[in-house]
């Protein structure tokens, strides 16, 4: 029987676990952490944005493209999909079950390379990282024996 991986992740934390077969459990491989992720956009930036001419007689201030906060969950998305990648590159997992929230879903998806991506099963939009272990059992026993 292959190694299934469950991640669990939001924007600022990512566990994951290993489930060896059926009614084996679960078992924490990894957590990873974000920090920069929970802070406010104003404390990510050091400077405000800087001014820059504008057509007329109104003055105009440039903007960054993506805000710190979202460019930051990207970051982390990143991260998470290198350890997804040296997994399915070690053959440490044959399939994977991914729990985020919707738009951090949609970073991670971004960021997974082919390979990987086509071994995640099921992915839920939900954000569970704060759930207990029983609770994360009970959600996944919909596609999982664990």
């Amino acid at each position: 029987m292959a190694i299934t991986w469950i991640l669990v992740a939001n924007a600022s934390l990512a566990k994951l676990y290993a489930n060896l077969g059926p009614n084996k459990g679960l078992t924490l491989v990894k957590e990873l952490i974000h920090p920069e992720s929970r802070q406010k956009n104003s404390e990510l930036v050091t400077d405000r944005a800087g001014a820059s001419p504008s057509a007329g007689n109104a003055s105009g201030s440039k903007q960054a493209q993506t805000q710190p906060k979202t460019h930051e969950a990207k970051v982390f998305a990143q991260e998470i999909a290198q350890e997804l990648y040296k997994g399915r590159a070690t053959n440490a997992f044959g399939r994977a079950i991914v729990f985020a929230p919707p738009a951090f879903m949609g970073m991670l998806n971004s960021v997974l390379d082919n390979p990987t991506a086509q071994l995640i099963t099921d992915r839920f939009e939900k954000d569970y990282t704060k759930e207990p272990e029983p609770v994360l059992r009970e959600r996944l026993a919909s596609c999982l024996f664990v």
